[in-house]
């Protein structure tokens, strides 16, 4: 294929990052070099999706050739690789947005992690994707020549580069649409030369490719190979999904999954199923081993592919996985959906509600199954995604009893954040009389787990939920309970313990209220406008006092949040308990000169336990300073 220059060369440097990872890449990936190849063709057959999708709209874009391809070719005297494909190609713009810059989400973050350890860095790098600059590990240069399907004149973009700091770009005379690839090869990658070689290669990671795979076929003369005119197709070229699972091997479906997900590990786990009845389609939907750095991005791209009767549709076809499985991977492919489907349409489409549907049944079925038959894998699916599905608590109303009793929470039953239980072990936990499961919330684990909300249920070996993701506020406002046990937080209300508690206790808590209500009142008119209430409790067992919400009052943990993300939250006082053993509390029945004082620290003291913020620390500061000098001199 030639081309002819015109002369308007023009040399641009890349991005920071793209030099960064392009380092890194040939020296953490080498040791599976092989990979460029598969990655290259992945975006060649990318390329012809998107053509076939956009032609749909303007079958001009064909240009009299709708048999798409992509072909391997190799040159030994110039020791070049070739990659070509007759799909959308690019514009100039595109050229340089594409190959100068990379403008992916979580690109600071992924730089942030890499260690200098090229095996820890070889797994990061995979998981932000390699893609078109993996050429870079076997070749010393890369030409690109490309053209965008429906421009109107012949003119093509070419760019260069030796993968250093800078690029060449240059438009060209190019008859036909598409892009090739010709990779320079380094020295002692001349095994790449070599029609078997390549072959190997591309049975063993890019078989599922739907496109043919094209190469000249070659024969043995005169003790040479020499390559005929006639072309083979080296891959099956048929749609890996549409196939009968008992005919694919575990292989496969994990290179399907690269490259249809984009990832360079094996993917956690899959399901394959053909559904039929009002709607008929094939989904393979595949859950990947570890999160993408974009996952909390809210710009983001994520979902699966969407076809239809095997013809490519769109890429992140949202609609068709609810947002809380944003993890999933894979392709589903309708039998039922017009061509020219668009978003709009989809949104509104009565089918697309019942694959969506059964979409995520098929996921919560593996998750399921997972949870149930291979914990090792599924403490891995928790650790990377699930705080992400625990936002369906509150987004599928529908599947909210499945995703509880998929949620794994830290509890007091361990005290560590590395084992977590399922709400099914803690129902199985409960006390005799037990009728409610308790949980708290705050910011951090150690915050949780050293609450003083906590000492009466440790006391009595009750089991406490220790949530501290940011999500776990909305997962107890939207799972009120759960198989008929309502969740209570030990922050709010009033404790009532119920069958828990005997008689003779609740009588003693009564009489000792009673006894001290001169005290609290004197508290609360001490600190005034800054409680609700200031009441005896029995919850505390080493603590002076502690700060609850009232029954309906939003908690302080969830108040902060939302203050923290620059949000009002509804105003409302805490309510002040004291601990009628501690000695502080016994000081404040004598104490008369200092009271006030007293009365400000101990609320002070409880609302910094529970991870508030003082209004003035300095006021703080000076109370105790003053009541320890106090102390000291008697």
């Amino acid at each position: 294929m030639s081309y002819t220059a015109t002369n308007n060369r023009e040399t641009m440097g890349f991005q920071a990052e793209v030099k960064q990872l392009l380092q890194l890449m040939i020296h953490s990936l080498y040791s599976n070099r092989e990979i460029f190849l598969r990655e290259l063709i992945s975006n060649a057959a990318d390329a012809s999706d998107k053509l076939r999708f956009e032609a749909l709209h303007n079958a001009s874009l064909f240009e009299n050739d709708s048999e798409l391809n992509i072909r391997i070719s190799y040159d030994k005297e110039a020791r070049t690789l070739s990659i070509a494909d007759n799909g959308i190609g690019m514009s100039r713009d595109e050229v340089i947005n594409n190959l100068g810059t990379i403008a992916k989400s979580g690109t600071r973050e992924f730089f942030s992690r890499l260690s200098g350890d090229q095996q820890k860095d070889a797994n990061l790098i995979g998981q932000f994707g390699v893609g078109f600059y993996s050429g870079f590990i076997v070749a010393e240069k890369m030409v690109v020549t490309t053209r965008r399907a429906g421009e109107k004149s012949d003119q093509g973009v070419r760019w260069e580069s030796d993968g250093g700091g800078e690029f060449a770009i240059e438009m060209v005379d190019k008859a036909t649409r598409g892009t090739e690839i010709v990779l320079h090869l380094r020295e002692g990658q001349d095994d790449l030369l070599s029609g078997q070689k390549i072959r190997s290669i591309i049975r063993k990671y890019s078989d599922h490719i739907v496109q043919p795979i094209l190469m000249k076929k070659e024969e043995w003369k005169d003790g040479a190979q020499q390559m005929l005119e006639e072309d083979e197709t080296i891959n099956q070229a048929f749609a890996l999904w549409a196939r009968a699972k008992n005919e694919i091997t575990e292989d496969e479906y994990k290179e399907f999954y690269k490259h249809v997900g984009h990832d360079y590990q094996d993917p956690l786990a899959w399901t394959h199923a053909r559904v039929e009845g009002k709607q008929e389609y094939t989904q393979l939907l595949y859950i990947p081993s570890r999160a993408p750095f974009d996952m909390w991005e809210r710009d983001a791209i994520h979902g699966v592919k969407l076809y239809v009767r095997r013809v490519f549709i769109m890429d992140d076809a949202e609609q068709l996985m609810p947002r809380y499985m944003r993890f999933v991977r894979g392709v589903v492919d309708s039998s039922d959906l017009p061509l020219n489907v668009s978003r709009e349409i989809l949104q509104e489409s009565k089918d697309i509600e019942a694959i969506r549907s059964g979409c995520t049944k098929k996921v919560l079925g593996l998750l399921e199954d997972l949870a149930k038959n291979d914990q090792e894998k599924y403490t891995k699916f928790w650790g990377e995604f699930g705080r992400v599905l625990k936002e369906g608590i509150g987004e599928d109303f529908t599947n909210k009893d499945k995703i509880a009793g998929l949620l794994r929470l830290a509890s007091t039953h361990t005290d560590t954040t590395d084992e977590t239980v399922s709400l099914d072990d803690y129902i199985v936990r409960m006390k005799e009389g037990q009728d409610k499961i308790y949980y708290i919330t705050a910011d951090s684990f150690n915050a949780a787990k050293n609450s003083p909300h906590l000492e009466v249920f440790r006391k009595k070996g009750i089991e406490v939920l220790l949530l501290t993701d940011r999500v776990d506020e909305w997962v107890v406002s939207n799972l009120a309970e759960f198989k008929d046990k309502p969740l209570v937080s030990v922050a709010k209300g009033g404790l009532n313990l119920g069958k828990l508690e005997d008689e003779a206790e609740k009588k003693e808590n009564e009489n000792v209220a009673n006894e001290l209500k001169d005290l609290t009142g004197k508290i609360s008119a001490s600190l005034g406008e800054r409680v609700k209430e200031v009441r005896v409790t029995h919850r505390l067992t080493d603590s002076p006092a502690c700060l609850v919400a009232d029954e309906h009052d939003m908690n302080a943990n969830l108040a902060r949040m939302l203050k923290s993300a620059g949000q009002k939250a509804p105003t409302s006082k805490p309510i002040l308990e004291i601990n009628p053993k501690h000695p502080v509390v016994l000081r404040l029945k004598i104490e008369e000169k200092r009271f006030d004082d007293w009365a400000s620290v101990l609320f002070d003291q409880a609302l910094l336990a529970e991870g508030g913020q003082l209004d003035d620390p300095a006021s703080f500061v000076k109370r105790v300073n003053l009541l320890m000098l106090e102390m000291s001199s008697n």
